[in-house]
């Protein structure tokens, strides 16, 4: 792994993107709210909520082999590599080089975690992954976490979000390069600095953002400053051919506000939103079914535990609907796009070093699961159709509107809503696109048989470390 910092870098500049010519690379839905260069400076505070329970000391390898098992022990499943792999059916290989190899996936985080590297280490170990490659960036200076940041308790998130996302990208795209980029706060312009030193220096073929602010938490609204600067890297990304992913949120359709309100980034017509789901394996361990995550109306194994949250997804007050989603007859821009199990009583198993004696692996969930995996999966599909895919949503929307395509390439999900809690407003699940879930999950081989280059060849056994 490589360490690089920047320190006396500073991207932060408004104009920084304005070669990528129009707003929105791919047709541009006009801004909802209108916009100037004088517009509101104020900070726009994006947060993560990576939900994390402590599996306890006597976690072993066996435990996540069987979901059944963690269930009946704690009270929720516990899914690892393998699961995902099988149930969505994601390759190992491709071609016969490990799935991702020859491409590179940009993460996004502020704070950053002081152990990542070896979290990752012991992650590879637990699961038998090969090594990664792993580079971390800091383009305006390494944080200091054990000096300070992580008193304000904030950081604690951050690092618990960076695991999670360098983790679950390795685990589904294990060829692929992994670029760290960590901003050293989690305001906008800090992390507009990082997406944009990533974007200037192509540091993946994929980005991925797992924090979110809701719209109506924006002041100013289309007129921030900082919000105009985030739009036009996103624009410069697409124009660039780089694919962009967003968690839709964690707190159902209203993000903990009113009303419906959509997350940003991921209400930006350049960027995928990935909500998220129930996940449920068959006896044999593949694909059972999907419901919409909603621990308060649809909560898995009698909700021991308590609600935790529910997908995002919801009608965005700043973008009028991009062309991929007015041909669904929709006037506005809506999250979610797709979606990817997200829900902590279907929990992707996290190995946390930072915290010391509580230092193992905990069971994680939260839609800021969905985005790193939706990033792995296009960093699969890239390696297979040769190329960079670029802008997803154009090319993910296209496919679901052949009945034919549609079916072989995503698990639609039907059942559930987003109201969270059960007495909020929200959406319901539905054939075909909807809000919480989006176009459904993946099918990853489907996908690869429709965007892969023709005599493309996957692999389903693990590879050996």
């Amino acid at each position: 792994m490589r360490v690089r910092s920047h320190p006396n870098r500073l991207l932060a500049r408004l104009g920084v993107c304005a070669a990528a010519g129009a707003l929105v690379a791919f047709g541009a839905p006009a801004l909802v709210a209108g916009a100037s260069s004088s517009g509101n400076g104020a900070n726009i505070v994006y947060t993560v909520h990576p939900i994390a329970i402590r599996m306890g000391a006597t976690f072993s390898p066996a435990d996540g082999s069987d979901p059944g098992g963690c269930i009946a022990a704690y009270g929720f499943a516990c899914y690892g590599p393998q699961q995902f792999h099988q149930a969505y059916s994601i390759p190992w290989t491709i071609d016969g080089q490990l799935a991702g190899t020859g491409t590179s996936v940009a993460i996004i985080d502020a704070f950053g975690s002081p152990t990542i590297q070896s979290d990752l280490a012991t992650y590879d170990a637990t699961f038998g992954l090969p090594a990664a490659n792993l580079n971390v960036y800091y383009p305006e200076g390494q944080p200091n976490f054990n000096g300070g940041i992580a008193k304000t308790g904030n950081a604690y998130g951050w690092a618990e979000e960076t695991s999670l996302d360098v983790e679950t990208v390795h685990a589904l795209a294990p060829g692929a390069t992994i670029n760290l980029v960590v901003a050293p706060t989690n305001y906008g312009n800090a992390l507009n600095n990082a997406v944009a030193y990533a974007v200037d220096n192509h540091l993946g073929d994929v980005l991925t953002m797992s924090y979110g602010s809701n719209e109506g938490a924006i002041a100013g609204g289309g007129n921030n400053i900082q919000f105009l600067q985030s739009h036009k890297i996103f624009a410069q990304a697409v124009a660039q051919g780089i694919s962009v992913f967003a968690s839709s949120g964690d707190n159902g359709a209203t993000g903990g506000l009113a009303a419906a309100n959509a997350s940003y980034p991921a209400s930006d017509p350049n960027v995928t939103s990935t909500g998220g789901t129930d996940l449920f394996l068959s006896s044999s361990g593949g694909y059972g079914s999907e419901t919409a995550w909603n621990d308060a109306t649809n909560c898995p194994f009698g909700c021991a535990h308590g609600q935790f949250g529910a997908t995002g997804g919801a009608p965005s007050t700043l973008f009028g609907a991009p062309s991929y989603q007015s041909s669904l007859g929709l006037s506005t821009r809506w999250t979610s796009d797709v979606s990817f199990n997200a829900s902590v009583y279907t929990a992707t198993m996290i190995y946390l070093g930072f915290l010391g004696p509580n230092s193992g692996f905990y069971f994680f969930g939260g839609t800021s699961e969905a985005s790193p995996s939706w990033a792995a999966i296009t960093a699969d599909l890239d390696q297979a159709h040769g190329s960079d895919l670029g802008a997803m949503n154009p090319v993910l929307y296209g496919l679901a509107s052949n009945p034919s395509t549609y079916a072989q390439d995503f698990h639609d999900v039907t059942v559930g809503s987003n109201n969270f809690p059960a007495t909020a407003p929200g959406f319901n699940a539905r054939a075909g696109w909807d809000s919480p879930t989006g176009l459904g999950t993946p099918i990853v081989s489907g996908l690869i048989s429709s965007l892969g280059a023709p005599g493309t060849t996957t692999g389903d056994t693990p590879p050996q470390p």
